[in-house]
């Protein structure tokens, strides 16, 4: 019995390789036939897996729709598509129907201190320890994501600036607000706050990006650097 060899993604040229293109490329620039070959990996002897995707999609009339109405038995009468690839063709389809059902998260609008207080004061509150937090934001001001960044004991926290500017370049943020906490109650901004305030606030100009505040909690209140002149 001669064994059959598929053809696996890995093993075409780089021009056809749909893994690669998504990552040169963006997702935005595959086919749905390329994106398909992805969740298969490989087609058969008589085909690529983006030939075989194809075919599917063109029998189901080029509608993703109507392709996510087939069952894997369905899926199954093609050569090159087992239980596994059908099973995961599935998924992915249903994945994306339960999205469309999903209504979009509205991130908050941060362009105030009483606005990044009443947001985050609940995540502060309480707290024995000092926690360093930065929230990242876009042009707007609107919260694309939000890090811990250092955690100490009751007076100190260890804050690494280059890790900071890393989850701000990775987030493609605009700028950001800085965050920690005094468990003491101490609304003051020590001489230590101070200086790794303008540590990342320099260190964020030569990326472009804003430092918009820096703000102290405490389970009584808060003070913003920007808010008392310390920017």
């Amino acid at each position: 019995m001669i064994e059959t060899q598929k053809l696996v993604i890995r093993d075409w040229s780089e021009a056809d390789r749909p893994r690669e293109k998504l990552l040169e490329q963006g997702r935005r620039s595959l086919t749905n036939a390329e994106l398909i070959a992805i969740l298969i990996g490989s087609g058969s002897t008589q085909e690529t897996a983006v030939e075989l995707c194809r075919r599917i999609l063109a029998d189901s009339k080029n509608s993703l729709n109507s392709l996510s109405k087939l069952e894997a038995v369905d899926l199954c009468r093609y050569r090159g598509i087992g239980h596994a690839k059908a099973i995961a063709i599935i998924a992915a389809l249903e994945l994306g129907r339960r999205r469309n059902e999903t209504e979009p998260e509205v991130q908050p609008i941060l362009n105030s201190s009483k606005r990044v207080y009443e947001y985050f004061r609940a995540q502060m509150q309480d707290l024995t320890h000092e926690e360093f937090w930065v929230l990242y934001l876009n042009t707007a001001c609107k919260l694309i994501d939000k890090q811990l960044i250092g955690k100490g004991g009751n007076d100190f926290t260890p804050v690494d600036v280059r890790v900071v500017l890393k989850y701000a370049l990775n987030t493609h943020a605009n700028s950001v607000i800085l965050i920690h906490n005094h468990p003491s109650g101490t609304l003051k901004a020590s001489q230590a706050d101070k200086l790794l305030t303008k540590k990342i606030r320099d260190a964020a100009l030569l990326l472009d990006i804003k430092v918009n505040d820096h703000i102290i909690f405490t389970d009584e209140g808060y003070l913003s650097f920007r808010d008392e002149g310390l920017f």
